[in-house]
């Protein structure tokens, strides 16, 4: 009952909708990748050839702290993706008997979600490099460099995956092949 009745309010909003969804999946795509790209791989790249060069290792490390920062704008668009997506669902004339949107769905749930908790998790909570930092508590050094490890293994596994995927979702949403 409700989810007909939220239904029927939404379906005159219908494109709006779209519209948003499609901005806040923009944005959520293309938010970091300037940062990741200008700033963050060429510190990374320059601190690896020269590990012991102790401006190359700050260099890095601010480039990985404002990295951090960053990736606030993709972190808020990404919530509102899936909420947007799960109004667009409800209020369109589209339902999961159609491959393409449950294609699509299924590459939200197996490789978006677990992907953005661990995002999450390495750039605002356990894994945040500035509080790492600033924190005192036990062996910081040891600790922001395991931080700057895990993130920069997960970006190196997890960007290439979301680029081809994040295409795929793309061309799944405007094509729908049957």
């Amino acid at each position: 009952m409700f989810v007909e009745q939220l239904s029927a309010a939404l379906v005159p909003y219908y494109l709006q909708l779209k519209f948003f969804h499609v901005a806040c999946a923009m944005i959520w795509l293309a938010s970091t990748s300037v940062a990741y790209i200008n700033y963050l791989l060429p510190a990374i790249k320059a601190w690896q050839r020269a590990p012991d060069d102790e401006s190359l290792l700050r260099q890095r490390n601010i480039a990985m702290e404002r990295f951090d920062q960053g990736v606030v704008l993709e972190h808020v668009a990404f919530p509102l993706l899936l909420l947007s997506g799960l109004l667009l669902l409800t209020a369109g004339p589209w339902g999961l008997a159609h491959f393409w949107l449950s294609l699509k769905l299924c590459i939200v749930v197996l490789v978006f979600l677990p992907i953005e908790a661990m995002d999450y998790w390495l750039s605002h909570f356990g894994g945040n490099k500035r509080a790492i930092r600033v924190s005192g508590q036990g062996d910081v050094a040891l600790s922001y460099e395991q931080a700057i490890a895990h993130h920069w293994l997960f970006l190196v596994v997890s960007t290439p995956v979301i680029s081809v995927t994040g295409l795929l979702v793309l061309y799944l949403a405007v094509v729908k092949p049957v």
